[in-house]
């Protein structure tokens, strides 16, 4: 088998990855990035739906095996690969967990504060401080300020005011202002998209880059396996090499896991490493909010320019459960509505056409509700395995009663505001995406319910640490981006101290 030597490996390129290969070659540490994906292409197949959403453009070879909503059999579910993993397709929201959300967790939001306002810098976010009245304190200000509301995002800000809720502007890693790179000209092609032009600041325009100029090397279309240990020590990562069908091993002395929150808990499941088996921990608490869609269909075009409009999001309800659930309930935020090629293929049989003339009148807000971490919720390996051999990820999950009470409570205010801006009948979808999945990895003082103590090593392992969305013990309220690149940041600071 060829092999690669390293003083570092990072397996993963989104934020958590991204964030920690970045200190790492900073720091003058030799640094191999592993990813399954390809780079994104970055032409007019990445701006149209059609390919994006219904063809699933960078779908993975090795889909994700899921059980959900009480079905009996596992069925074959699309997932997204490439350099940049999430980040490439979220929609820039860069929010913080708030204060109350770290109650659970091994570290305070204290310790995570400065980091957020590294993740903010790197990230290029524009925001505006002191409109959020649940936010938490700040030692910095947003490095760039928010862009104006655009017309769609001006009526429900109007609407939200008329009926008790005013929202604040959300913030965006969207390039709006700097001239030294290309800037955003405010599409509709941004959730689930990549960006063509790269104005959205997903990593490859920033962490990935920074790390590459000093000195990373990625190495795309790499299928990662299993990690090889002797003692209480990784060894070597054995990966398959997707283009030529050859598998290769990269030999390191440091080892960082950032595959994502589905992902990373399988690698390490069928690496066997000690201390993992017996516990109960790995690959269980998963999350991924419980989120709904609430649209409305309007007696007018709702927006007629086709011009970006996520831009607001309504916080005013974010601790009404805290007392009695212990948890936030959650946001809400502006979304755009898909075209209607996308509505026509998703509407109910016989309503195609009218929900393609509908859609010009259709506006949408997006309920993130947080929910619970049940150990029933997981990450195991299937029987099935892909073309290069390996177990597919097998993502077993339902939701809790107070999962759906959250959701709903925030799909009622959602209803409000919309109603108040002009909407007339309403439609509420779930969305069963996992693109805030978190938890499977869990950090914690607990070895009977946590994977990872709280610098994110694996317990029983000296050099291996996992630092995506897995490591979060809750989901709290918000988009988890940003609290995954920050606490990413602040392993790796961490790593490198103790590397000495």
């Amino acid at each position: 088998m060829k092999s690669v030597r390293s003083d570092a490996v990072v397996i993963g390129s989104g934020f958590g990855g991204a964030a920690a290969a970045r200190t790492l070659c900073a720091a003058g540490i030799d640094t191999v990035m592993l990813e399954r994906g390809g780079w994104a292409r970055r032409d007019d197949g990445d701006w149209d739906e059609r390919e994006i959403l219904l063809n699933h453009r960078y779908r993975s070879e090795s889909p994700l095996m899921v059980r959900q909503y009480g079905d009996q059999e596992y069925q074959p579910t699309p997932a997204n690969q490439v350099v940049g993993g999430q980040s490439v397709f979220y929609g820039g929201a860069s929010l913080r967990l708030r204060e109350n959300d770290f109650v659970g967790w091994p570290i305070d939001y204290v310790d995570l504060e400065s980091h957020y306002s590294r993740a903010e810098q790197v990230l290029g976010v524009h925001g505006q401080a002191g409109e959020d009245g649940t936010e938490p304190w700040r030692s910095e200000p947003y490095p760039h300020p928010a862009p104006a509301l655009t017309p769609p995002a001006r009526r429900l800000r109007e609407a939200a005011e008329r009926v008790g809720a005013p929202p604040a502007k959300i913030p965006l890693a969207i390039n709006f202002a700097q001239p030294e790179r290309p800037r955003c000209i405010q599409c509709v092609t941004c959730d689930g998209f990549p960006c063509k032009i790269e104005a959205k600041n997903d990593v490859t325009t920033n962490l990935l880059l920074e790390a590459q100029r000093d000195g990373l090397r990625i190495l795309p279309g790499s299928a990662v396996g299993r990690l090889v240990t002797e003692g209480d020590r990784v060894r070597r990562v054995e990966c398959v090499d997707k283009a030529a069908g050859e598998p290769f091993a990269v030999e390191a002395g440091l080892f960082v896991v950032a595959a994502g929150a589905l992902n990373s808990p399988a690698i390490l499941l069928r690496s066997n490493l000690p201390d993992q088996d017996g516990t109960g921990a790995l690959g269980c608490f998963l999350m991924r909010h419980c989120n709904a869609v609430v649209g409305y269909l309007f007696p007018f075009r709702t927006n007629p320019e086709r011009i970006f409009h996520k831009q607001l999001c309504f916080t005013n309800f974010y601790d009404d459960y805290r007392d009695e659930l212990g948890t936030a309930v959650g946001i809400i935020q502006d979304i755009y509505t898909p075209g209607a090629e996308v509505l026509r293929h998703f509407a109910p049989r016989g309503l195609g056409a009218v929900a393609r003339f509908a859609s010009a009148f259709v506006q949408n807000l997006l309920c993130i509700a947080e929910d619970d971490p049940q150990s029933e919720n997981r990450v195991t390996l299937s029987d099935t395995r892909d073309p290069f051999g390996h177990e597919l990820v097998q993502v077993t999950h339902s939701y809790s009663r107070n999962d759906f009470r959250r959701r709903d409570y925030l799909v009622s205010k959602a209803r409000r505001i919309m109603r108040a801006a002009g909407g007339l009948v309403s439609h509420v979808y779930a969305i069963d995406t996992f693109s805030h999945v978190v938890g499977t990895c869990r950090m914690g003082d607990d070895p009977a319910v946590s994977v990872l103590d709280r610098d994110c090593r694996v317990r029983g392992v000296a050099n291996l640490w996992v630092v995506d969305g897995s490591a979060m013990p809750t989901s709290g309220g918000v988009n988890p981006s940003l609290t995954v690149a920050a606490n990413a940041l602040r392993v790796s600071q961490a790593i490198v101290g103790n590397s000495d």
